[in-house]
């Protein structure tokens, strides 16, 4: 066992009698003592605890608790089958989800590493909990590094004459895999929407630029023209519409007149690996719900 995995053996085991609760539901009187009466009689404690309304009155509501149990893994399906009641009663969007189960994350990327590079570190830390049974690219370049780890390298050419039977390779790949979150760190094809559909709200990309501004390629060429004083990067999900999908995180960096396009990409990098570090974090932490466009991070 590799010093990664005992780290992350450790968390698991420390959370072992853990569990998360994510809802989202019209708001009303009555949904968080709902809930917190359904924990207390399933004997679980609440150890954390985060919620937002849209509008007190008319809006929606969403919550994140995390909440503890001695003896967690054998009351699970009775813990899920049985709050699918209270569900019902107010008309919940729900997850649960249990600390001693690892989620499992699959990595697109291309040429460029260094947000490759950002997530294996985190993850060789113990700081990104999850396991990462592979790592997927059209090119070689990542390679070395990938296997430096112990994960298996996936070399899949890919351009848009070949698209869809690429993406069948990936897809079989994940399914086998049984990949739960799908990171694309400077990952440089289009999906296509039989592929998103597949994976709803399971995708993160990282732009490198701090959308709306600049959408789609050479974003920091069109910045330097227009002499922007702060560039940026975003981390959001993927939909069909490209790079409108809602945005979980974003964050900028100033720059000025004496910057080249290069220095402007240098800096970007910079904000590119900490954005979609801090995205990635979120979605494995289930602290991220989407709401039509947007996210809720709670």
């Amino acid at each position: 066992m590799t010093s990664t995995n005992q780290q992350i053996q450790h968390y698991l085991t420390k959370n072992e009698d853990k569990a998360r609760l994510l809802v989202s539901c019209p708001d009303k009187p009555g949904i968080v003592s709902s809930i917190s009466t359904f924990l207390y009689e399933h004997g679980a404690n609440i150890v954390e605890s985060n919620q937002f309304t849209t509008d007190h009155e008319e809006g929606t509501f969403f919550l994140r608790i995390v909440f503890a149990s001695e003896n967690m893994k054998s009351k699970e399906e009775t813990m899920k089958a049985d709050f699918h009641a209270l569900a019902d009663q107010f008309e919940m969007t729900w997850r649960m989800t249990f600390l001693h189960e690892l989620k499992r994350t699959a990595i697109f990327v291309s040429k460029e590493l260094h947000c490759l590079r950002e997530l294996l570190y985190e993850w060789e830390s113990g700081d990104l909990v999850t396991d990462i049974p592979l790592v997927i690219s059209n090119h070689e370049s990542a390679r070395e590094i990938v296997e430096s780890f112990g994960i298996p390298f996936y070399y899949i050419p890919a351009n848009k004459e070949i698209r869809e039977e690429v993406e069948e390779k990936q897809l079989e790949l994940l399914k086998e895999y049984n990949i739960d979150l799908i990171i694309l760190a400077r990952y440089m094809q289009i999906l296509t929407p039989k592929f998103v559909d597949s994976h709803p709200s399971k995708i993160i990309n990282i732009h490198h630029s701090f959308l709306p501004a600049f959408i789609g390629a050479n974003p920091h060429k069109r910045a330097y023209k227009r002499g922007v004083k702060l560039i940026g990067a975003t981390s959001h999900y993927v939909t069909d519409d490209l790079d409108e999908g809602p945005i979980i995180e974003q964050d900028v960096i100033r720059v000025d007149h004496r910057n080249s396009v290069n220095d402007l990409k240098k800096k970007g990098r910079l904000i590119e690996r900490s954005v979609l570090n801090k995205a990635v974090k979120w979605a494995l932490e289930d602290r991220v719900i989407v709401h039509k466009n947007k996210t809720i991070v709670l």
